[in-house]
């Protein structure tokens, strides 16, 4: 028996025991470079809204649960997800409905689209009012609930660490006996004792994330507006502000980090690329990220207003402006950078 054909019996008799030789695959598990499955994809908002819309008509916001269309990375294949580690949705709710009251393990963040700032999200028992552009969380095993009390349809971005924990395990949900948590806190209440760079001296908030869930868009416009008139655009990423937990200093979450961007008109970028996976929402303006992976067509991604797009892990990235744009997004640098694994190029 040759040498081959003597490992191939070998490897046959190893599979009823469950084993399997690590020096066939290492090179597969352990690479140069981060390999990642999911690709560059852009979503148009003009192009996909009426979608959005239809499901409207089609189910229940308390039938659906949350009545969400999946922005799926095509990469994925039957695996739920914008990235390996994020997940990122379109949530829809019509005025008069309620999306009734859960918790659940995943940590999540809602970046609102679309709307007339009379929805809110309530988060144990305290709401906020979203306006267009406002970042909104709902932490890992906080209960929340969403409410219309407007005349047209709420739409945002749903980001959540879904697969990361599916990867980990500890996937839990659990719903609330009524449709709604009850209200015993009065809007704003948070943001009161946490947003104003103070904290009240007698405070015991010890929970991993930020004690703040609404983040206003109007002040996080103006924090990069005084950002801009104070020190010149980082060369990547232009003038870049990330929400904080006022607490600590660190990300609003221990899994997801979340930013905002202004990018000046005529901005022509650098080449970025990083190990955190991202996922893009653009709030105002026009531009374009272009993809330069090494040996390939470039890809260009041309966006605007509610446009959304995906960026995986390693893959680089830069981006080009026409008009004066706004552009959020969220990743996974967060936890990669608590376990020492964060790395920039």
């Amino acid at each position: 028996m040759n040498e081959v054909a003597a490992r191939n019996e070998y490897y046959e008799r190893l599979a009823p025991s469950n084993l399997a030789p690590l020096w066939e695959v290492l090179s597969k598990l352990v690479t140069r470079e981060p390999v990642t499955e999911s690709v560059p994809c852009h979503w148009r908002y003009d192009e996909i809204r009426p979608l959005v819309l239809e499901a409207g008509g089609l189910i229940r916001a308390e039938e659906a649960e949350r009545r969400v269309l999946i922005l799926q990375n095509p990469g994925l294949g039957e695996r739920v997800g914008a990235t390996e580690t994020l997940f990122a949705g379109l949530q829809m709710i019509l005025p008069n409905e309620v999306a009734p009251a859960h918790r659940h393990t995943p940590s999540a963040l809602r970046f609102i689209v679309e709307g007339d700032g009379k929805a809110f999200t309530s988060v144990d028992g305290e709401r906020a009012y979203m306006q267009v552009g406002d970042l909104v969380l709902t932490p890992n095993w906080a209960w929340h609930d969403h409410g219309h009390e407007g005349d047209v349809p709420m739409v945002w971005l749903d980001g959540l660490d879904i697969p990361l924990l599916r990867q980990l395990g500890p996937v839990f949900v659990e719903h609330y006996p009524r449709a709604q948590f009850p209200s015993n806190r009065a809007p704003g209440s948070t943001t009161a004792l946490y947003g104003q760079n103070m904290r009240p001296v007698d405070d015991s908030f010890e929970q991993p994330h930020s004690p703040m869930f609404h983040y206003p868009y109007a002040q996080a416009r103006a924090a990069l507006d005084a950002l801009a008139g104070s020190t010149d655009p980082d060369p990547r990423r232009g003038w870049c502000m990330e929400y904080i937990d006022p607490t600590r200093g660190g990300p609003i979450m221990p899994t997801l980090s979340a930013f905002l961007s202004l990018l000046p008109a005529g901005f022509a970028g650098r080449v970025r690329q990083t190990t955190e996976g991202q996922v893009f929402s653009c709030v105002e303006g026009t531009g374009r990220t272009v993809i330069d992976p090494d040996g390939k067509e470039p890809i260009v991604f041309e966006w605007g207003p509610r446009d959304h797009f995906v960026i995986p892990t390693w893959v680089p990235y830069r981006h080009e402006i026409d008009e004066q744009a706004v552009v959020f997004n969220y990743s996974d640098a967060g936890v990669q950078k608590l376990l020492g694994l964060y790395r920039e190029q």
